[in-house]
């Protein structure tokens, strides 16, 4: 016969309670998901070796090695038809950062004056924001790429009957904008000096003229100041470097012009389309983030004796930033992913080159985790600044 000791009695609730303790069980879940999730990646790792081999299909990432032997109608590094898939891959990995960080700063300026014209006073102003708003949100995207590029920088007239946007220096025509190139010559890098200095000056002023406005209240013209750092110190290296920048114009030279930058219509076409795409959800964005201000604040604010505009820029605008910066993040996030659309067009972002390496090697699957690793990164980092940015635009509480 067995006997059972005071001790038993005792660890029985202890082990029960051990084994039904929520933490526990949170523990124990979470390594069976993890395990679940390995043992899944390393089936489908096995299984796709498996099938390539059965095909013939070589695997890895020495491809991006071998020539790519295709052009790219526009590069920000060098590139020929003898670089390599690496190279391509990275040219359009630079095209999509130009189209996404260009398209993000017009449609947010863009976005913040619509958001504001729709809360205007004035009747025509609102209305015309309004209709704005309705017809660019419910417009697909993609449609609009294709009325850009087709219907309007298509359609403009050939090279020889350019029209000209500044009379000598600035041409529209159907192979796309010429601008001038600035050439810069010895001693041009006191400019860039110059850029970063004022923009670390401007910066600084930035912080020291809030923390002096939350301890005082007394408002400082710090974006008036750090424009004029931006702009007087390249200035400044200019001058003292022996104004080294030449211009070099574009010329008209048979059928097409040589010389001066090229913005090619597909550049022009997706950056239109995506930032006014864009700014029509960031001005409702704005808009909702205006009106979730409490009215007390800008009757208080009035009674003080500011006027309306330093009363948005100084009470209003600042509180609604909490509102904003949330959703605000999120369109910044669209607007970099929808820039894979460029494929429609031709404009060689990273999955339109990607697709012709795809097609040119076979290698789908590293080229599709290439697409993947890079536009999760992108949003990553986007995620990150701006949720830097929100705190530090928190109001604080005293």
């Amino acid at each position: 016969m067995a006997v059972h000791t005071s001790d038993d009695h005792d660890d029985a609730p202890a082990k029960a309670a051990f084994i039904y303790d929520p933490k526990v069980r949170g523990v124990f879940y979470q390594i069976v998901l993890v395990a679940a999730i390995a043992w899944l990646g390393w089936e489908f790792i096995t299984n796709a070796a498996r099938n390539l081999e059965q095909q013939n299909i070589s695997s890895g990432f020495g491809f991006l090695k071998n020539t790519a032997g295709f052009g790219i109608i526009q590069s920000l590094v060098d590139y020929s038809e003898e670089s390599s898939y690496g190279r391509a891959l990275y040219v359009g990995f630079l095209n999509t950062i130009l189209i996404a960080v260009i398209g993000i700063a017009l449609a947010t300026v863009l976005g913040f004056i619509i958001g504001i014209a729709r809360l205007s006073t004035n009747w025509i102003i609102s209305r015309l924001a309004y209709v704005y708003i309705e017809i660019i949100r419910n417009i697909p995207l993609l449609l609009q790429i294709f009325f850009w590029y087709f219907a309007v920088l298509r359609a403009v007239p050939n090279p020889r009957n350019s029209i000209e946007l500044i009379p000598g220096s600035v041409f529209l025509n159907n192979r796309g904008i010429f601008l001038p190139r600035p050439v810069f010559e010895e001693g041009s890098s006191l400019i860039l000096f110059g850029l970063i200095a004022g923009i670390a000056a401007a910066l600084g002023i930035s912080n020291w003229a809030r923390k002096r406005q939350m301890e005082t209240g007394q408002p400082f013209p710090s974006f008036r100041v750090g424009l004029g750092l931006v702009l007087g110190l390249p200035l400044l290296g200019y001058l003292l470097g022996g104004m080294p920048v030449s211009m070099e114009f574009a010329e008209l030279r048979g059928f097409n012009f040589t010389g001066g930058m090229k913005m090619t219509p597909e550049f022009m076409a997706l950056l239109l389309a995506l930032s006014i795409y864009t700014a029509a959800f960031i001005a409702e964005i704005v808009r909702a983030g205006i009106l979730a201000v409490s009215h007390g604040q800008t009757e208080a604010s009035y009674a003080l004796g500011l006027r309306p505009g330093p009363t948005l820029r100084l009470v209003v605008v600042p509180q609604a930033m909490r509102v904003i910066i949330p959703p605000l993040t999120s369109q910044y996030l669209n607007l970099t992913k929808n820039s894979s659309l460029a494929v429609a067009i031709a404009y060689p972002d990273l999955v339109s080159v990607g697709g012709t390496v795809l097609n040119q090697t076979g290698q789908a699957i590293e080229v599709i985790g290439i697409w993947m690793v890079v536009y999760l990164g992108l949003s990553l980092l986007t995620s990150a600044f701006m949720n830097w940015y929100n705190n530090r635009m928190a109001l604080v509480e005293r």
